[in-house]
């Protein structure tokens, strides 16, 4: 593979001369255009030594070859490692003021960039901001690691370790091609013209596997029910309401069904069309909703169907209550989490299959992304 380098100048900029070498080993062509900036982190010499072709900086230098745009067009792969925050709000307005940015606008090949800088830089909302504008065009984003930075301080921000790096580049992704429905958040079925009945979910969960899903190459539909937190980027989003409104929007073909929402169990059988008053006093006459998910898994037998099973019990016993939804509602798999997961960050799941209870831990972007591995197992 002809890979296109790019290094910019940050701190980072010394590990490039490990990437180099080990994509090289790996036996991929190694074009490294740094910018003038990168040079004065990393010597030129350096850098021609280990890619064994010379470096340009110069838009301005073999102008008759329009060296920028052979650049581009060469690379089969365009991998920017560290990019620090000034790229990326370069890269993020298309603004191409050197001869690296000018060969990323000229490319077709896919882009992957490695982000170092500080913490603060990091959270910053502009440079994040600029993130997400970047996924949302397809640029695939490999997320800094936490450690030691350049002075005393630690945090989100240090360049990942080579092999990581090589990994997250050449990684075949497993979902590439399939389509992926996310359903997120809580339903909300009306007592009367302003109240309703709901749940605490917030959506979170949902929103983590569906950029789980997305960031393995799937083509991904979120189906968000009454969620306020902020929606990826690069992912189909319909936001539905109640249950009829999130069954209609189920209704799809799709090579795999998460049902991450919080499904209203019941709903009120004659909602009231104005504004109930306090003094009438109020009787609510429930009926059950619909089991959405099994229906989905019985109109839909060739898609990989996976349900969650919410409950307030030892991790043994969840796993027994997942498996007998796992029959009774005749999907793929079932994951089994407890109330203590709710409104946390961190999260405590069993996967069950026909076959095993996997247990997966850690945050929930991390614990996401351990379910989607495991989805894609079961799509293949």
């Amino acid at each position: 593979m002809r890979i296109l380098l790019g290094i910019t100048g940050g701190i980072a900029a010394y590990k490039a001369a490990n990437l180099i070498r080990g994509l090289s080993e790996l036996g991929h062509q190694v074009t490294v255009v740094p910018t003038e900036n990168a040079l004065r982190f990393i010597g030129k010499p350096t850098l021609e030594a280990l890619s064994g072709h010379a470096i340009e900086t110069d838009m301005y230098e073999d102008v008759a070859q329009v060296r920028h745009v052979e650049l581009g067009q060469q690379a089969d792969l365009i991998l920017i490692a560290p990019a620090t925050a000034s790229f990326l709000a370069r890269y993020a307005a298309g603004i191409a003021d050197d001869l690296m940015l000018n060969a990323i606008l000229a490319s077709n090949a896919p882009v992957i960039v490695c982000p170092a800088m500080h913490t603060e830089m990091w959270l910053n909302q502009a440079t994040q901001d600029n993130v997400s504008t970047l996924e949302s065009r397809g640029v695939r984003l490999m997320e800094p690691a936490s450690g030691r930075l350049t002075g005393d301080d630690s945090g989100p921000g240090r360049l990942p370790e080579t092999e990581d790096i090589i990994a997250f580049a050449m990684q075949d992704l497993p979902l590439k091609g399939k389509h992926v429905l996310v359903t997120a958040g809580g339903t909300r079925e009306p007592i009367d013209a302003v109240r309703y009945i709901g749940n605490s979910s917030s959506g979170r969960m949902g929103i983590e596997l569906a950029k789980a899903a997305r960031d393995a190459g799937a083509q991904v539909s979120l189906i968000a029910a009454n969620i306020d937190l902020p929606l990826p980027k690069g992912i189909e989003v319909t936001r539905v309401g109640t249950v009829d409104e999130l069954e209609l929007a189920m209704d799809r073909d799709c090579d795999a069904i998460i049902m991450a929402a919080a499904v209203s169990d019941f709903r009120v059988q004659n909602p009231y069309l104005g504004k109930l008053k306090r003094s009438d006093g109020l009787n609510l006459e429930l009926t059950p909703t619909k089991d959405l998910i099994a229906n989905f898994a019985a109109n839909h037998p060739n898609s990989v169907s996976i349900a969650f099973a919410l409950a307030e019990e030892t991790q043994e016993r969840l796993i027994e209550i997942a498996r007998g939804k796992l029959w009774d509602k005749s999907v793929t798999a079932v994951i089994g989490n407890s109330f203590e997961a709710l409104g946390s960050q961190e999260t405590l799941v069993q996967f069950v299959t026909k076959d095993d209870a996997v247990e997966l831990t850690g945050s929930k972007t991390e614990v996401s992304k351990s379910i989607i591995e495991l989805v894609s197992k079961l799509i293949k």
